[in-house]
């Protein structure tokens, strides 16, 4: 008698299945005719079509520890301390053990008018457990993780994500070019016959999605649900895995819109590496098409509805779609444990000072009244003082949330002498951590007495002169300045982030080094005295920032930047000796390019409309050291070019590895592109040209080194330099080639440049 078969029921975590390998067509395939049947139905589900819509938004961002094995319990001591033991759990997505750490939830309220357009997300309620809570920055961490993280919808053109942009399989304007569609089967998914449609990226390497899409086999070609990953050979920095999983639902009017989004990445250093995870789990709930009263749109953005408490338990428990897993629940009790372990407070402290470039004055967190820094900052060189040492301090929210007071002294070693600054600034709005935090609406007073170089002044965004990084200069900057000033400043802020400012200053400024002020009369000039007047506006709809103890970053640099500026000079006014004007515009707008990466754009103008002497003039903004700066010039020397008026223009194209991903071997470096151009144009009128004034006593002779100008008047032609780069090197790395195009007969001028910075980029 035949034995009967066995049959073992074993599961199989994961089945990969290649077809066939052969040439893949567009024209005919009845997988393309489906996608683009799809694409052409979608615009029929947006909901902007309608007069109006509102929702709620739910969403929750868990992170921890990934891949908990037994070798890494014993490690981290995991299962000796008890509050860590039962942290452990299950992770369905995965299938491994997971520690989460950390949570966020935030539930908004959206608000849509077709006209006039206006859109608005009303915060109704936020809430944070977990180990950000010991950090002063865990705000902005949440922050980074949320814009890093953020909404997907498949049925947009493009997905925003790791702040890239990549392009979606339903694009109507790239998918059927990016990507290769393969019909799998006839399916049933919750009740539905539904067509399954694969599809992967067209080069693996690109930055693009693979996954699956289940369409409604009903002729309507809705989406009912989508399942988007990375490819195994990704370029994406970090991401060893990332699954995105959506649901669709219809509505009355038939339209079909997004229901659920979760998001799982497992993150990791290094190639194959799966140290920590992100899980994001949206839910949009109440999705109604009824008409909106027009009071309800009269708020600003992200403005709180009412007073909700953000830890209120019956408020979570009533717009929690989900239940908080048993180690989410338990993060409180952790973050205790933790700060009761042996040890913890100085571990924690020194991340602290790495995190915010200062010493607080207590191990605890939160507790320090007075911070000892910048750290970077307290040694430097230049050429008037040679070595350089400097100890400042500032006050911190918890000595008090409104009057904040910083300094600095410092010393020269070689010139012996000592500078220093003092600051008191009040603010009307309460801070928690520092007077940097957004909105800002506060007044000012400073006094400062301190060395620069022309160039010093150049320096945006907040940065430090005295930086150590900065000391190293790729020339011999001896044409400095002893510089005094005082100035009181009024700075106010608004929800859509629009800036004004108003400052006046009044400053002493004595030439020293190599620079000497002479008038075009022979006569010394020992100092120049200013006073004026500063009112300036910003505008940075979208823009997303990160207050630290030091200075403000912004997160995310896709969302557009505008900028005026206007200085009143008042002669006579305390001693000043000029009467002056000078107006600056700026712009910064970035400009994707779907898988060929991104442009960033810097537009810089100003017109100096008086006639003064040449430290009144207009200089271009240079940087002289070796660390990459946006928006600044790589190879003008110090003082080179002075101009009354000049626009400059600079573009920066990242091609994010698309050219360097299709050579072989090359490719396995992952290192990515980079193509910059900058010009300058500026023009000298003839009121301020020292030629043209013999023996004038307004202006003054321009500087000059060796019996020979070192400034220059441009000529019809705008200076020049572009630059090319790779970065992503060893993940963290990026190396420029710069190299300047004209105006090469100046004397101390180097056609070539090699400059460098540190960049973290997914």
């Amino acid at each position: 008698m035949a034995q009967r078969p066995v049959y073992v029921e074993r599961d199989l975590k994961e089945v990969t299945i290649k077809p066939k390998r052969q040439r893949y067509r567009r024209k005919g395939n009845p997988a393309v005719e489906l996608m683009q049947k799809v694409i052409d139905a979608k615009g029929e589900h947006h909901l902007e079509t309608n007069p109006f819509y509102s929702y709620y938004r739910y969403q929750r961002i868990t992170t921890g520890l990934n891949n908990i094995t037994r070798e890494m319990a014993d490690s981290l001591k995991i299962l000796n301390a008890t509050v860590l033991k039962y942290q452990v759990e299950y992770c369905p997505q995965t299938g491994k053990y997971i520690l989460p750490m950390h949570y966020m939830e935030e539930v908004t309220h959206h608000l849509y008018r077709r006209s006039p357009k206006t859109d608005r997300d009303y915060v109704l309620g936020t809430n944070s457990e977990g180990i950000t809570d010991l950090m002063p920055i865990g705000d902005n961490i949440n922050t980074v993780i949320a814009t890093m993280f953020t909404d997907v919808n498949i049925y947009d053109d493009v997905i925003e994500l790791l702040e890239r942009r990549f392009a979606s399989p339903l694009s109507r304007f790239s998918a059927l070019r990016f990507y290769h569609y393969f019909i799998d089967d006839t399916v049933m998914v919750d009740n539905h016959s539904a067509i399954q449609v694969s599809f992967v990226p067209q080069n693996s390497q690109d930055f693009g999605f693979s996954g699956r899409i289940w369409i409604l086999n009903d002729s309507t070609y809705r989406v009912h649900k989508c399942l988007v990953y990375f490819p195994m050979k990704t370029a994406v920095n970090y991401i060893t895995n990332l699954v995105v999983e959506q649901r669709f639902t219809d509505l009355p009017n038939g339209q079909r819109v997004l229901l659920t989004d979760d998001l799982f990445a497992e993150l990791g250093i290094l190639k194959g590496q799966r140290m920590a995870f992100v899980h994001r789990a949206t839910n949009y709930t109440g999705i109604s098409l009824d008409s909106i009263p027009a009071q309800s749109f009269n708020h600003s953005d992200q403005l709180r509805e009412g007073t909700t408490n953000n830890e209120d338990s019956t408020f979570w428990a009533q717009h929690r779609i989900d239940t908080l897993t048993k180690a989410e629940n338990n993060l409180g009790n952790m973050v205790s444990a933790w700060q009761n372990r042996k040890g913890s407070g100085a571990v924690m402290y020194l991340t602290r000072t790495i995190i915010n470039n200062t010493f607080e004055t207590s191990l605890k967190l939160n507790e320090s009244y007075v911070d000892i820094g910048p750290v970077m900052s307290m040694f430097s060189n230049n050429f008037i003082d040679g070595f350089r040492i400097r100890m400042g301090a500032q006050t911190t929210a918890k000595l008090h949330p409104h009057l904040f007071a910083k300094g600095y002294a410092a010393y020269g070693t070689r010139s012996h002498n000592w500078y220093g600054m003092a600051e008191l600034e009040y603010s009307f709005l309460r801070k928690q951590l520092s007077t940097y935090e957004f909105p800002r609406h506060s007044i000012t007073a400073q006094f400062q007495k301190d060395v620069f170089s022309p160039s010093d002044m150049m320096w945006q965004h907040g940065r430090d002169k005295d930086n150590v990084w900065t000391s190293f200069k790729t020339q011999e900057v001896d044409h400095m300045l002893f510089q005094r000033n005082a100035l009181l400043r009024y700075e106010v802020e608004t929800n859509n982030h629009m800036g004004f400012k108003l400052q006046f200053k009044q400053s002493k400024i004595t030439p020293c080094g190599s620079l000497v002020y002479k008038t075009l009369s022979k006569q010394n000039i020992p100092y120049l005295n200013t006073s004026e007047i500063l009112f300036s506006w910003r505008w940075a709809p979208g823009e997303k920032i990160l207050a630290t103890k030091q200075r403000r970053n912004v997160v995310d640099h896709n969302h557009p930047i505008f900028a005026f500026a206007h200085t009143l000079g008042l002669k006579d006014v305390l001693g000043s000796d000029y009467h002056y004007n000078v107006s600056e515009l700026t712009a910064f707008y970035r400009l994707w390019l779907n898988s060929y990466g991104r442009i960033d754009f810097n537009l810089r103008g100003a017109v100096q409309w008086n006639q003064v002497p040449f430290p009144l003039l207009l200089m271009p903004v240079a940087n002289n050291s070796y660390i990459i700066t946006r928006d600044m010039f790589c190879m003008i020397n110090n003082m080179e070019f002075i101009n009354d008026r000049y626009l400059s223009f600079q573009a920066e194209w990242n091609l994010n590895g698309k050219l360097l991903n299709r050579i072989p071997l090359i490719s396995r470096l992952k290192w990515r592109e980079v193509l910059g151009f900058k010009a300058l144009y500026g023009y000298l009128s003839d009121k301020n040209n020292p030629d043209l004034h013999p023996g004038s006593s307004r202006l003054y002779q321009f500087p000059t080194r060796d019996g020979a100008t070192i400034v220059h008047p441009m000529n019809e032609v705008p200076y020049m330099e572009a630059n090319i780069g790779l970065h992503n090197i060893f993940k963290f790395l990026r190396i420029d080639y710069v190299y300047r195009i004209n105006y090469h007969h100046f004397p101390g001028v180097k056609k070539h440049g090699v400059r460098f910075c540190i960049l973290f980029d997914f």
